[in-house]
């Protein structure tokens, strides 16, 4: 099945983002979307499962109100996407010592400030207490705090995926170059292919397709997703954000369903080159080493995370104040890591929008502005 005309024609709006709304488009693509995944369903006789791995894409579906649109044999799960909610309870406990060292100002970005630690206490709390806790926009935010308060330890919390590495890896270089001694980082940084090979692998998983993220796909590019569709036979689309970047990226998906291909498709090349951006790519091999890395309810997974390099061991936070790793379980009775992996949904949490909210959240999905539960929460599903 072809999409109709009207939408092929969507192509000319590409640089238009208003148009990107167009109620018209967004009309043809779900009555598009209703026929493939009727078809789709009748070939397989199961219900659709898509992945939206980023939670941007999981904050838009929301936001958008398409959920309520989508037919009843396609179901969207969230993915293991979030970088807050995907730092392990074991690694919120390093950032909550580090933070309470006397000598240390501890740098983050706003979304760490409630994510409650094994002791049930978050930066916030730390802060009351009297820690020093700077909420940033850029790691160079950071830097620069720490360039004009030379007898401060400033310790940047480095949380996210490939998109956030590359301006901490430039950040690290400047202090090299600069030769400022009392900044460092902390480095927890998530691979986003090594995390589909885990949801690949998990015998539970029923994903019929991968809608990929559009930040970290305009970094690493589109090859490293190739051995999901060669090597799993699982259709990818990479898709942008606005509400007909994601109908279209479904559609894609539903069509290589329908017709038992299983590809990798870029939606979103007006953001994302086939290459990637050669330059933060380089930062990020200079600066950072791929290691094991341990995941929120998931546990240690083989290289799918980042440490900053031999070379620059000299800025490791964890290596300077001696902060050792050591397990800690999830909160009792919350499902993030389920959420995370495709599982469940927000409202099978128990806990979810009761002892669970906004204000007083139990789980990361909850606190981050990317978190699945605080998507539900706030608009519902």
């Amino acid at each position: 099945m072809t999409a109709p005309a009207k939408l092929e024609n969507a192509e000319k709006y590409r640089f238009n983002s208003p148009l990107w709304r167009d109620k018209s488009l967004a009309s043809h693509a779900f009555a598009e979307m209703r026929a493939l995944t009727a078809q789709v369903s009748e070939r397989t006789g199961k219900t659709v499962n898509i992945m939206e791995v980023c939670g941007t894409h999981t904050m838009a579906i929301a936001s958008s109100g398409m959920r309520k649109l989508f037919p009843p044999g396609l179901k969207m799960l969230s993915g293991p996407g979030c970088p807050v909610c995907v730092t392990s309870q074991g690694d919120i406990d390093r950032i909550l010592s580090l933070a309470a060292l006397p000598e240390v100002t501890l740098a983050t970005f706003g979304d760490m400030l409630k994510v409650k630690g094994s002791g049930g206490f978050d930066l916030n709390h730390l802060r009351e207490k009297g820690a020093d806790i700077l909420v940033v926009y850029s790691p160079l935010d950071a830097l620069a705090f720490a360039r004009s308060n030379p007898l401060r330890q400033v310790v940047f919390a480095g949380v996210g995926f490939e998109t956030t590495a590359p301006l901490i890896a430039a950040s690290v270089l400047r202090a090299r170059k600069e030769k400022i001694k009392n900044f460092s980082v902390i480095a927890l940084f998530k691979l986003v292919p090594p995390a589909l090979k885990l949801l690949l692998s998990d015998p539970q998983n029923n994903i019929s397709g991968f809608l990929l993220p559009g930040h970290v796909s305009a970094i690493i590019g589109v090859e490293p997703y190739r051995f999901v569709a060669r090597g799993h036979k699982v259709p990818c689309v990479i898709t942008g954000f606005e509400p007909l970047d994601i109908l279209a990226g479904i559609n894609m998906l539903l069509r290589q369903l329908a017709r038992g291909r299983a590809e990798v498709e870029d939606e979103y090349y007006r953001a994302v080159k086939k290459s990637g951006n050669p330059t933060a790519i380089k930062l990020m091999a200079k600066v950072f080493s791929p290691a094991d890395a341990s995941w929120r309810a998931i546990g240690r997974v083989k290289k799918s995370g980042l440490v900053l390099s031999p070379e620059f061991s000299g800025f490791d936070a964890v290596r300077r104040f001696k902060i050792a790793y050591r397990e800690a379980p999830e909160p009792r009775g919350c499902l993030c890591g389920a959420i995370l992996m495709g599982r469940s949904i927000p409202p099978d949490c128990k806990l979810f929008a009761k002892a669970c909210n906004p204000s007083s959240a139990v789980g990361p999905c909850m606190v981050s502005s990317e978190g699945a539960c605080a998507a539900w929460f706030k608009y519902g599903g």
